[in-house]
């Protein structure tokens, strides 16, 4: 701001961002006037500011530019005043991708998060959605994306195509029909099927099961027989 009182906000790039989530925030109806927030048609809850700052950085962000910010995954789906957001910035073609990260990364928070990532110069109407969350190594106390994790989300991102059980590239009509509801296992389906189960084995092994009782039971019969009892009356006499 100069010394005229007159705003001249800067813009980048890139933006890349991991804000407190769901922080509160003074959502006081005036802001709605303010250029980062007034063309969503709602304010971000006051409970939780997430979508303040996707506006701002949005805002911040040259026509050319790309941005990226870590958010809890309820982004996604909360409805109400994020709902109408979320809408918008869809309708106004900002959204590129949505990828879904492992759960406990982070140091301040052991939930799943999720990168959105925004361009406001996109030639397609469509969203990549790609669930990383089971490509991670354990360690003792974190989870932690590996060098091949990181190019996988990578090339994914970069190649831009439906991977089986990894991504899916969603037109703004399945979006539109999920009623702009971005859960990506609404997108990404990772169920595996568990193999069939063969009854016939599971009898054969029952029934070995069976045998093996049976012969054990004979051995402790003979084991028994062949203990001899003690004579209480001569313990008494000795």
């Amino acid at each position: 701001m100069d010394e005229n009182g007159i705003d001249h906000p800067e813009f980048f790039d890139a933006v890349v961002a991991n804000p407190p989530y769901s922080l509160k925030w003074d959502n006081a109806e005036s802001k709605l006037k303010d250029p980062r927030f007034k063309d969503y048609g709602k304010l971000a809850p006051k409970s939780k500011a997430d979508y303040a700052f996707v506006e701002h950085g949005i805002y911040h962000l040259k026509p050319s530019g790309r941005m990226a910010i870590v958010l809890p995954h309820g982004v996604l789906f909360r409805g109400a005043a994020e709902g109408t957001i979320r809408k918008a910035i869809i309708d106004k073609n900002y959204l590129d991708a949505v990828i879904g990260l492992p759960s406990n990364l982070f140091y301040s928070t052991g939930i799943p998060t999720v990168i959105l990532v925004f361009r406001k110069d996109r030639k397609t109407n469509d969203v990549l959605f790609i669930d990383a969350s089971q490509h991670f190594e354990k360690d003792k106390k974190q989870n932690r994306l590996r060098e091949e994790d990181i190019d996988l989300i990578l090339e994914t991102y970069k190649n831009r195509q439906d991977v089986d059980k990894l991504a899916h590239v969603a037109t703004l009509e399945e979006i539109k029909d999920n009623d702009y509801n971005l859960n990506i296992p609404r997108y990404v389906d990772t169920f595996e099927e568990e193999e069939p189960i063969d009854l016939d084995d599971v009898n054969r092994q029952l029934a070995e099961v069976d045998e093996e009782i049976a012969r054990l039971e004979k051995e402790l019969e003979a084991m028994l027989a062949e203990l001899v009892p003690t004579d209480q009356n001569d313990e008494d006499d000795e």
